[in-house]
Order: structure tokens, then sequence, then C-alpha cells
């Protein structure tokens, strides 16, 4: 008797598995989880390459000098014509600075109220720009504040809107420092701008012995008009000058002058300043801002007393004098450069300092002269004393104290300190005049009984 062959087994026996209800639903359920997922993928790529395609962006990190120019220029007040506008173009979030201006009388402020940290929208003419403000959770490693970044999203067909917001960012910054000084100190290795920039001193405030001024600012003047002629000569294209002098005299006050007249920054630099190196005093004349003076003030003072150690252990600069050498004019030394030193003893510096190459001017300007005391008596009283009788009198009164050529001597910060004494009072000015002799202080002598030890 024959029988009929049995039906094939199966290692999985998934008609048992899918009769399953339990199993059947799970694996429904498996599966649509992982459609969900594939399609969730699908539309984060999708929205991604559209983001791509359709957007573009910028990225302004807080280091760059543009982040603050931009964080102005959102500041601006803007017409907001249309719902949409209206709804989308709104600040939620502001950040206050606050201006304090130390006068006569009460103490007067200024409020400024710009974009905080978060995302917001705002128009420039017919393009929608997103702007999103936020920190970084790395930060500085000297001074441990965080880094920041400002990034604007906008349409890729609106792409040449950046050019007009920087532009438009840049000329606000320049109209706010229009007519007025910025000034840079050494911030870690890098440089900061040292407090509000100041008004613009006019150079003609500045008064120098006769040809003294001229002399310099017509160098300068030459020297920035002749780039090409020193890389077509294959010379290094930075000039130095060294004033030195009596203190008072005006050394600094003219530099910061002359600056205004060239519409130039001034760049500090303390050589005595705790943790400058020669390295680091080397990377920073590289990378000075652009159109700044580089004024290194007392330079003597650097070298001075190097050996004696304060009570906290600090045994002064460690800047070598081979290091201020390298970083003048060695082989890494940074071009495009103006740099004034001053010094009230140049017999402290070493020839190599002060040879050409490294300073290629040196210019004394020392005591008051005649020519001096008469200038400062026309910007102070030049429009009262209108025959220059005044003038003769208080010249002859300074010949006859024998200041002028003599043992005796007087600075022209000590005349500018009698006139603001005597505001409006030639009279009293005159009268006065005698103070200008410079004063001897001597110690006073011990009194007490000496006994012995």
């Amino acid at each position: 008797m024959s029988t009929s062959p049995s039906t094939s087994s199966s290692f999985l026996p998934f008609d048992v598995l899918f009769d399953n209800p339990v199993f059947a639903g799970g694996a429904g359920l498996a599966g649509l989880g992982a459609a969900a997922a594939l399609a969730r993928r699908g539309l984060i790529r999708g929205a991604s390459l559209i983001k791509r395609r359709l957007l573009i962006d910028v990225e302004i990190p807080k280091q760059d000098p543009s982040y603050e120019w931009i964080l102005k220029w959102l500041s601006l007040p803007r017409p907001q014509n249309g719902f949409i506008t209206k709804s989308l173009t709104r600040l939620h979030h502001l950040e206050m600075s606050t201006k304090v201006f130390e006068r006569e009388g009460p103490i007067s402020a200024r409020f400024f109220g710009r974009p905080g940290y978060g995302k917001y929208i705002v128009r420039h003419k017919n393009a929608f720009i997103s702007v999103n403000r936020e920190k970084q959770s790395s930060s500085n490693m000297t001074t441990g504040v965080p880094h920041e970044t400002l990034t604007l999203t906008t349409l890729y067909a609106h792409r040449e809107i950046f050019e007009e917001v920087f532009m438009e960012a840049h000329s606000l910054a320049a109209s706010a420092q229009e007519g007025k000084t910025v000034m840079y100190t050494v911030d870690g290795v890098g440089w900061t701008k040292f407090g509000e920039p100041r008004k613009k001193r006019p150079l003609h405030s500045v008064i120098l012995d006769d040809g003294v001024k001229e002399r310099i600012v017509d160098d300068v003047k030459d020297f920035l008009k002749l780039q090409d002629w020193y890389v077509n000569r294959g010379i290094p294209y930075r000039r130095g000058y060294l004033l030195y002098g009596p203190p008072g005299t005006g050394k600094s006050s003219f530099i910061q002058a002359l600056a205004g007249e060239l519409d130039f920054g001034v760049s500090m630099i303390n050589l005595s300043t705790r943790g400058m190196t020669d390295d680091k005093l080397a990377l920073l004349l590289t990378k000075l801002p652009a159109r700044t003076i580089l004024l290194l003030e007392d330079a003597d003072a650097a070298f001075r007393n190097r050996r004696q150690v304060d009570a906290d252990g600090y045994s002064g600069s460690s800047v070598t004098f081979s290091g201020l050498l390298n970083a003048l004019d060695g082989v890494a030394a940074g071009e495009e450069r103006i740099c004034f030193l001053t010094t009230n003893h140049i017999d402290r510096l070493d020839e190599a300092l002060i040879r050409p190459g490294r300073v290629d001017m040196t210019v004394r300007i020392g005591q008051a002269t005649s020519h001096q005391a008469a200038g400062m008596w026309d910007r102070f009283y030049g429009d009262i004393d209108t025959d220059g009788r005044g003038r003769e009198r208080f010249l002859k009164r300074l010949e006859d104290l024998g200041l002028f050529g003599n043992d005796l001597y007087t600075s022209t910060a000590a005349i500018q300190g009698l006139f603001l004494f005597n505001k409006d009072n030639m009279d009293g000015a005159i009268t006065m005049a005698e103070g200008l002799i410079p004063r001897r202080y001597e110690p006073e002598p011990v009194v007490g009984v000496k006994t012995r030890a």
C-alpha cells in the first residue's frame, strides 16, 4: 500500500509564525517603525540638501573686527511694513551696553540696546536674514571668556545682500570713530582697544621748537607714499623714530597728535609688563592693527634694574636686548610699520638699538624755548592779547628769570600748567612766571640720637 509524501518541513515555520496574531502584529509594528525611521532619515537628508541648495550663511567669530560692527548694525531701527515683517522681525531679547560720562554736574549716561543671545529674523531691503548669536562651550585660555559666534543666514538667491550688510556695518563703525584716535594695548598675545576712542588732538596744539614738528611730519608722510619704492628695491617697508629729552616736553603728546593728523591709531607696548617675552613681543609686532603707530615709551626702562627682585619675586621684564632688536629689525620682523620710541635718557640706550634701519630719525625734544613759549601764549591768550604786548612781557619775564639758554630751564608742560591756572588772566600768568623755575627737592635730614647697635 503506497503512502502519500509527507508535507515538506522548514527550519523556520513562517506560516505558523505569521498565523500567530501576536507575532504578526509585532512584525507589522516593527516594519512600520523601520519605514518611519527611513522616512525620517530621508526627510532630514532632503531638508539638509534643500538647505544647502537654497540657503547660504556667514559665521562671524567674536575675534573678528566685524563682530561688533554687525551687532551695532543690527541695533539700527528698521521700518516694519507689512503683517509678515511685523510678525517675524521682533527682538525678544536685548543686551544692554551703558556708557557713563563723568563731567561737571550730574553724571550722564548713554544706553545702547543690542541683540542678545538667541535666534531672530531681520529684514534688509527685500531679504529676510536669520540671525543666531550664541556662546560656544570653549573659551579663551588666557582670559577665560567664552567664545562667541554670530551666524547670518538668508536665501542663496539673496547672497549679494551680505556684501551690502558688511559695507553698511563698516561705514557705521567708521562714522562712529570719525574725528577720533583709537588706542590699542596688549591683551594676551593680541591687541585690544584701550578705552573709548579719543578725540583727535590737533597737530597745531603741540608746540615744538621751530622746524622740529614739520621735519618729522614731512618725513612720515613721505614714507607713506613710497611703499612701492621700498618694495621694488627690496627694502623692508618700515620706519623708526626716536624722540628723546626730559619729561614733560611733549613727546607722547606729539605722537598722539601725529596719529590724528594721519588718521591712524596708536598701539602701545610697555616692555616692562609682566609676562612680556621675546617671542610674545615678536608676535605682537607682526600682528599690529592696521593703520596704527607703534609706540614704545621709555625704551630704556625695560633694561633698568633688571636684577632687582621685588617682594613678590618679580625681577623685571623678561624681554632681552637681542629679543627687542630682532623684533624691530630681525628676519621675522613685521613690515608696513611706523615705530616711535621715546626715552628720557638716550645715554642708556645701546648704539645697536638706535642704528639706522631700526631708528631712522633721532630727534631731541628739549626744554621750552622762546619760540615754544610764544606759540603757547598765542594759543591760550591770542584772542585777548590782540596787539601781542602781553606776549612780549611774558617772554621778557622768562628771559629775566634765566629760563632760556642758561643753567635754568622749564618745560612746555610747566608752561601749560601755568596757563591753565590763569585762564583768561594774562597778568596773573606773568606774575606767577617765577613758579616755572624747576624745584630741587632734597631729602629731609633724619632727626634722632645715634646709639650703638
